[in-house]
């Protein structure tokens, strides 16, 4: 197993990390993207430590606190074997601080985590999404004091958007804080914004990028094809999906071309589309789920190998599209704002 460095910290994490959003299926959102219980969940544990994936990633949110706990009892009498990344700011509650990054929450929202996760740290830590309402110092200064009181290792962010990221990385650098080192994003063929902001400035800042939903929700699995009816079984069928509606158009252009590098690789349509994903800058990480263990074992042999330049090309012409303002007219103006080499 290949191993990256986190950011600007000594972490150094598999490129590949477990995705335990499917354990517990505690409602029909979370049903929609699996319900593994701690049967299968230890099974899945042990064949991913067994592949030297030691990195597992869940968040309170999974199901209410299910994937915690599931996810804790997979895990015990491995605890000093693993990496465990959790995260908080959502919705947990009715109350009028049961969501968001302000410090109540945040404090008892980890008390919790560590409670069902059975452990007396976590070594990454989320903020889930950005807080507009709660003042950015205090949400910094609060997992600042997670750390030293050695409960965190390490935190990251996720969602964010560029000014959110950048204004967090500065208040941490005034007062001496420390910094987010990784932000969890949606980045895949099929879904490329992340690039035209996100990338630079983790470029820029030295933040690496952990990729959630690679395959985009499993529509670059290899079942949705031009030819044939759409998966009624799969999960953005079933409700639990994230992003805009889809472009099938675009997206079987993309399928058509995953279909030639994986003949010419020997490798699955989803293992293609999770190798270029690991190729492109500042991602140290992706995250990759199964809602079963033959899913989990085929999404595991997505390393070890890598896509030549050329297939690379063929990859990222199929998947283009035109970027938003101001992104297209700085495009037009290189010489003015030099852009990265994947451009």
């Amino acid at each position: 197993m290949e191993y990256r460095q986190l950011g600007a910290s000594g972490l150094q994490v598999p490129v590949l990390s477990f995705g335990t959003a499917t354990f517990g299926g505690g409602n029909e959102f979370f049903k929609a993207w699996g319900d593994t219980q701690l049967d299968e969940a230890k099974r899945m544990v042990n064949l991913c430590i067994d592949a030297g994936v030691n990195f597992f990633d869940t968040a309170n949110v999974y199901s209410r606190g299910l994937s915690e706990e599931i996810l804790g009892k997979a895990l015990e009498g491995l605890r000093n074997q693993v990496l465990i990344s959790t995260k908080a700011t959502f919705t947990m509650g009715d109350g009028p601080n049961d969501f968001g990054s302000s410090r109540i929450h945040l404090v008892k929202s980890l008390e919790d985590s560590l409670r069902r996760l059975n452990t007396g740290h976590v070594d990454i830590y989320h903020m889930h999404g950005f807080d507009g309402n709660t003042p950015v110092e205090e949400t910094l200064r609060a997992l600042d004091d997670m750390i030293t009181a050695g409960k965190v290792r390490y935190i990251a962010c996720s969602n964010f958007s560029g000014w959110a990221l950048m204004k967090s990385l500065s208040v941490s650098e005034r007062y001496d804080w420390a910094k987010y080192i990784a932000h969890q994003a949606y980045y895949s063929l099929l879904n490329r914004e992340f690039e035209w902001e996100l990338m630079p400035a983790g470029i820029d800042q030295n933040v690496s990028t952990i990729v959630w939903s690679p395959l985009a929700s499993g529509q670059l699995g290899g079942r949705f094809r031009r030819s044939a009816p759409i998966p009624k079984d799969n999960r953005t069928q079933q409700g639990g999906s994230h992003g805009p509606a889809t472009n099938y158009g675009h997206l079987f252009n993309i399928v058509d071309a995953l279909d030639e590098v994986a003949e010419e690789t020997g490798k699955s349509v989803a293992q293609v589309a999770l190798n270029w994903v690991l190729q492109r800058p500042t991602v140290a990480n992706i995250i990759i789920g199964a809602r079963n263990e033959e899913q989990l074992k085929q999404n595991l042999d997505a390393v070890g190998w890598n896509l030549t330049t050329d297939q690379v090309k063929k990859l990222d012409a199929a998947s283009e599209v035109d970027p938003i303002y101001p992104y297209w007219h700085q495009r037009q103006n290189v010489k003015l704002n030099p852009l990265p080499k994947f451009y």
